[in-house]
This record gives structure tokens, C-alpha cells and sequence, in this order.
């Protein structure tokens, strides 16, 4: 698959495989931000994608993050549309009791993509 990409800020890193195996590419924080105990909070990634008609790409989160630190992605899956052309942004709240530094740089999820199902009928159940 061939993903259009293109970086908002100049920090921002191009979404990578950490290894050749692995189902997610890994997105990066633009910027540091500290989370809050039991808060929630957007990080920009600083890119924009354009997915090929009849995919969609999915944010999950990062099991070292939620198992280390309590980080997880709030609305996960969160999904990205092929049609949709802003900037990512990772939702992320902060479960355990201390406040949670976002480093610049650093990996906060991982997104894949899949290819899309259309609904063409609905049988109804009585």
C-alpha cells in the first residue's frame, strides 16, 4: 500500500516500522506536553496523510506506554479516513496517579491500515 504523506512542521518524523514484521507504524510527538493524572490530552504528530480510496488507517496505542506509564489512546480505535487531509492527532489519557511527560520525538502510538468494508444491505430481525 502507498500512503501520500506530507510533514506540517519540521520536526515531525515520517511514520516508520520499528521492525519488518510489525502491523503498526509508529507515530511521533512534535512537541513535549506533560498529561495530567486522569486527564486527557491531543498530540499533533506534524503530518497529514492521504490514504487510497477504500482504506482507512487506524490509531492504537502502544502496550509498553499502557503497561509502564497507564498511557492509552482515549477513543481507541481511532480512525482515520481516506478522505480525511489534516493533521493527526493522537488522543491520549494518562490512567495512573502522575503526571506524564511527552518528550518531543517520542513514539505515541501506531497506526494501520486496513482496507474498507462497504455495508450494501441490512437484513432486519424481527
Amino acid at each position: 500500500m502507498k500512503i501520500k504523506i506530507i510533514k506540517l512542521n519540521e520536526t515531525a518524523q515520517v511514520p516508520c516500522y520499528s521492525h519488518d514484521d510489525d502491523a503498526g507504524l509508529d507515530l511521533y510527538a512534535i512537541q513535549a506536553q506533560q498529561i495530567p493524572p486522569g486527564k486527557s490530552a491531543l498530540i499533533p504528530t506534524g503530518i497529514a496523510i492521504e490514504l487510497p480510496q477504500g482504506t482507512e488507517a487506524q490509531v492504537r496505542p502502544r502496550s509498553g506506554l499502557a503497561l509502564k506509564h497507564s498511557i492509552t489512546v482515549l477513543n481507541s480505535p481511532g480512525t482515520i479516513d481516506a478522505g480525511y487531509r489534516g493533521e493527526i492527532g493522537v488522543i491520549l489519557i494518562n490512567h495512573s496517579r502522575e503526571v506524564f511527560q511527552i518528550i518531543e520525538g517520542m513514539k505515541i502510538a501506531q497506526m494501520v491500515q486496513y482496507l474498507r468494508q462497504t455495508v450494501k444491505d441490512f437484513q432486519m430481525l424481527v
